[in-house]
């Protein structure tokens, strides 16, 4: 009993000490664009992963239409300020040119669709919603950009929040330019007068209130990505 009990206690220490190590070289080692190197390194991997496993034939489960709540609101940063629709204009832009200036009028004059599927949120909750809009591929059609850029940018009219996300996920069919959501309109909250929803991605990715979309070979800014977020971010 006692050999079993030093030995024990000694595989404890020894774990506890490895955990140590390890431990204090990540906090000690050089930084990758704002997080350990450590960390970075496996962030990459998840987001080669995850793209090696992207399908578009894969979607997320389609959910009836939800009850008739209020959706979530989760985060306000670049739509604090309240927006006139009418003022409103999307800029669409293919590196630094600007090809294309819209209003929301002219959106929805493009073929619409909507569906209902379930919200992932990075902070662990989800929530089931319907929404309505143009698929991101028919708005490319409709600007003329085809698939030749690797990445497209996303940020709200004032700059302070801002996503990138690879062309390939885009171009799901299950991505939306999105104005209604539970069969109403967006709420200023929710990103009025439009929004990205991307099912595939966790929510950090659903930009709310478009003002600016960039269609890029260099992948653009990502907010969270620069705070240590896994830039891929997929389901």
């Amino acid at each position: 009993m006692r050999r079993l009990t030093a030995r024990s206690l000694m595989l404890g220490g020894l774990v506890t000490l490895l955990a140590l190590v390890a431990f204090l070289a990540i906090r000690t080692q050089a930084h990758d664009n704002g997080i350990p190197w450590f960390l970075r390194t496996a962030h990459d991997f998840n987001g080669r992963l995850w793209s090696g496993l992207f399908s578009a034939q894969r979607t997320p489960p389609k959910k009836g239409a939800p009850a008739a709540t209020k959706p979530r609101v989760n985060g306000l940063l670049g739509i604090e300020a309240p927006i006139d629709v009418r003022t409103w204009r999307l800029r669409v832009y293919t590196e630094d040119k600007l090809v294309k200036t819209l209003p929301l009028a002219g959106l929805k004059l493009l073929p619409q669709t909507n569906t209902a599927t379930q919200f992932y949120c990075i902070e662990g909750w989800s929530t089931q919603f319907s929404y309505a809009g143009v698929k991101f591929s028919e708005f490319m059609k409709s600007v003329g950009i085809g698939g030749q850029y690797k990445y497209v940018g996303l940020e709200t009219p004032d700059g302070k929040y801002y996503v990138s996300v690879d062309l390939d996920s885009m171009m799901h069919p299950m991505t939306l330019l999105a104005f209604e959501m539970n069969e109403q309109p967006l709420s200023n909250d929710n990103g009025a007068p439009l929004r990205l929803i991307i099912p595939i991605k966790y929510g950090i990715k659903s930009l709310k209130r478009i003002g600016t979309i960039r269609f890029s070979n260099t992948r653009p800014p990502d907010y969270w990505a620069e705070r240590g977020y896994d830039w891929y971010s997929g389901l």
